[in-house]
């Protein structure tokens, strides 16, 4: 609920304020996600089943469902310190652009070379890579922004950085692409014909534009083929949600300080590692009951998986590899639209966003993408930052739930997150600037081939 007090328009943290210790939402959780299935066996995977995949300590995170709170290494911490604690913004001049009574803040998470909040999690596992001893590592990014910042954890760590990227944003960003070849990252578009996995979905797929399935299922491939190589994931993951929590966390410290309680918090949802990086503190209120807020997942129109998918369990990739989990999915075989919001391109959403949507812990929308454009435009005239296409369906909710307050007079705290720039996404800009961008959204026939592909496991 919003303050009568005017607030700064910038909330800055000191640097002893950014916290030392990762949330782990799963602690709290009465109903915890299920387990991840090992797809030879059907049984629940154990950290030695992971550790073939990733790397033992963060399959050690991925699993563990106890322990509310886990230190931030030193050498992560001192990492974070180059470009966190991060601002909290007071949206005023969006206020006074949309004449509302609503109070909008949002977190700022593109103020560092990756552009994004990619970064949280890549330095972390980068840095339980290099611990391990590991040569390299392997991923996959959707709009580049993950592999952008991995490409740069890696070059931190002296590690190699091998990222499939989806092939329809490998052509639409190739700026961002070029960053990850500054850092030493090798950049191969997905899919190719590089991996076997790949080579198979070329040829049922001809002509495909790729997903973030496809480049998960040749990352994977790639990193269990090569000796000294673990696979890392930017999103999806208990872990990475677990990273990212240092958002969710800092956004509340700020936000205490005003003395400002949020009303709505609102996220946008690909595989969930913003928006569960954001809400996961708060979540962990509502669930012990302390207090209540209005959650919000944004997702694109064209690849909605929770506003339309199915609670089931499903491959996490479109070449079945991976381990299988219980989520909102619209079928690992579900291919979307090559919409301009890369990093939103994902079939399923993270197990444990998907249990606390499925509990009413939360609630989800999917919105268009001109609509989309149009209040990024709104917010880059109003607030002087382009932002990241991705964050731009935050934006959007946000914009909504402002102008219902104007409708009903009621003075609600909004609370979003801004996950990055759009400095990189300029061929998106161009086609809203001239006029060609077109919304699409799939039929209930479309979204049944992708259902057809999720196995009956029996469960």
């Amino acid at each position: 609920m919003a303050t009568g007090n005017k607030a700064p328009y910038k909330v800055y943290l000191e640097e002893n304020e950014i916290p030392k210790q990762w949330y782990n939402v799963r602690a709290d959780m009465k109903n915890k996600p299920a387990p991840l299935l090992n797809p030879a066996t059907l049984k629940p995977m154990t950290v030695d089943d992971l550790s073939s995949v990733f790397c033992k300590e963060l399959a050690e995170q991925e699993l563990n469902n106890d322990d509310a709170y886990i230190p931030i290494p030193e050498e992560i911490y001192n990492f974070y310190k180059m470009y966190r604690p991060s601002p909290l913004v007071h949206a005023e001049f969006l206020e006074k652009a949309l004449d509302t009574p609503a109070h909008i803040y949002y977190k700022f998470e593109g103020n560092n070379t990756s552009g994004s909040h990619k970064l949280n999690s890549a330095i972390a596992q980068a840095y339980y890579a290099k611990k391990q001893g590991l040569k390299g590592v392997t991923t996959e990014t959707g709009a580049g922004q993950w592999g952008t910042a991995l490409s740069m954890a890696c070059s931190f760590f002296d590690l190699d950085c091998k990222v499939y990227m989806v092939k329809v944003s490998y052509e639409q960003k190739p700026f961002r692409r070029e960053v990850m070849r500054t850092y030493g990252a090798s950049v191969t578009p997905s899919p190719s014909e590089t991996t076997e996995i790949g080579r198979k979905i070329l040829k049922e797929h001809p002509g495909t534009t790729g997903s973030l399935g496809c480049a998960i299922s040749e990352a994977v491939e790639v990193a269990v083929g090569t000796e000294g190589y673990r696979y890392v994931l930017g999103s999806v993951l208990n872990q990475v949600l677990l990273h990212q929590s240092i958002i969710g966390l800092e956004t509340k410290v700020a936000l205490d300080k005003l003395g400002v309680k949020p009303d709505v918090i609102i996220g946008c949802a690909g595989g969930g590692s913003n928006l569960g990086g954001l809400i996961s503190p708060f979540v962990g209120e509502k669930l012990r009951g302390e207090a209540d807020y209005d959650i919000i997942a944004v997702e694109p129109a064209s690849c909605p998986s929770l506003t339309r998918g199915k609670f089931v369990y499903d491959f996490c990739d479109t070449g079945m590899v991976t381990p299988i989990a219980k989520m909102y999915t619209l079928g690992h075989d579900f291919i979307p639209s090559p919409n301009h919001a890369g990093g939103l391109r994902y079939h399923g959403m993270s197990p444990v966003l998907s249990q606390l949507y499925e509990d009413g812990l939360m609630r989800a929308v999917s919105v268009e993408q001109t609509a989309v454009f149009e209040a990024a435009k709104l917010f880059a005239r109003t607030e002087g930052t382009l932002p990241a296409p991705e964050s731009s369906h935050a934006i959007r909710a946000a914009i909504d739930e402002a102008l219902k307050c104007k409708e009903t007079g009621e003075e609600k705290t909004i609370v979003f997150g801004l996950t990055g720039t759009g400095y990189f996404d300029m061929v998106a800009y161009e086609k809203f600037n001239n006029g060609e961008m077109s919304d699409y959204i799939p039929t209930d026939e479309d979204l049944a081939k992708g259902f057809a592909s999720i196995p009956d496991f029996g469960l």
